[in-house]
């Protein structure tokens, strides 16, 4: 059973078509990059994974739970972190977590040793007393996909998650997210424009206006041109957007 399926999605903003027939898969413990430039549809499409939106066409389903149908089910294996950060600034490493798993129905017992683990997972152990906003946005990033993971989902979704950091927080980001997919056999999707945090082996997904364009892995993409994946991905979009 795949982690994710989107099938013939459609969504449009009064009379303008932000997403037009998208559809793909992801399987369990596959790391998948969407990559697209801004304005692509790529947020609209979160939106809609995670019911921000309501789906006017088409069907997402999580572990084979139809997010339509099944809504509770199906986002019960999601976890999540926006582009802009949800986390209280005023409370605790450690309060921020409770909350999460207390919305999630988790138990005091079981909640207190999933924290635990994600906070020795997270590196975060040390700043448990500290409140959110001494920590710097790296810091801030890693209290949120602690958060994410602490009802165990089988799907974790990343927007724009290194926006605003620097390159070095946003490289130890995206290995950080990288080594829990290994490690967990957990689904990741991560949106991004920014073409150095895609790997060769990454399944790449292309959206360009509302339309995924490519579904292949990087390297594929990318050997196919002499400038590689920034390359094929200048020709994809400009080709695109003169058709």
């Amino acid at each position: 059973m795949n982690a994710l399926e989107v099938s013939a999605v459609g969504f449009r903003y009064g009379q303008r078509e932000a997403l037009k027939g998208v559809g793909f898969s992801l399987a369990a413990g596959e790391f998948a990059a969407l990559l697209g430039p801004n304005g692509a549809g790529k947020s609209t499409l979160i939106a809609l994974l995670t019911r921000l939106y309501d789906l006017q066409l088409g069907e997402i389903a999580v572990c084979g739970h139809s997010l339509k149908h099944q809504p509770r089910v199906a986002l019960a294996r999601l976890g999540v972190v926006f582009q802009q950060s949800t986390l209280d600034l005023d409370l605790s490493v450690e309060q921020n977590l409770r909350y999460h798993a207390a919305l999630h129905g988790l138990s005091g017992k079981v909640a207190a040793l999933r924290i635990e683990r994600e906070l020795e997972r997270q590196q975060l152990g040390q700043r448990r007393r500290e409140k959110v906003r001494l920590l710097n946005g790296g810091h801030r990033r890693r209290v949120e996909i602690a958060r994410a993971l602490l009802h165990e989902p089988s799907l974790l979704l990343l927007d724009e998650a290194s926006s605003g950091l620097d390159p070095a927080s946003r490289n130890g980001l995206n290995r950080h997210v990288r080594r829990l997919c290994r490690d967990q056999n957990m689904a990741v999707l991560w949106t991004t424009h920014l073409l150095d945090e895609v790997q060769a082996d990454d399944h790449l997904l292309l959206l360009h206006q509302g339309r995924i364009i490519t579904d292949d892995r990087a390297g594929a993409v990318g050997g196919q041109e002499a400038g590689g994946l920034a390359q094929a991905f200048e020709r994809l979009t400009t080709a695109k957007a003169c058709a």
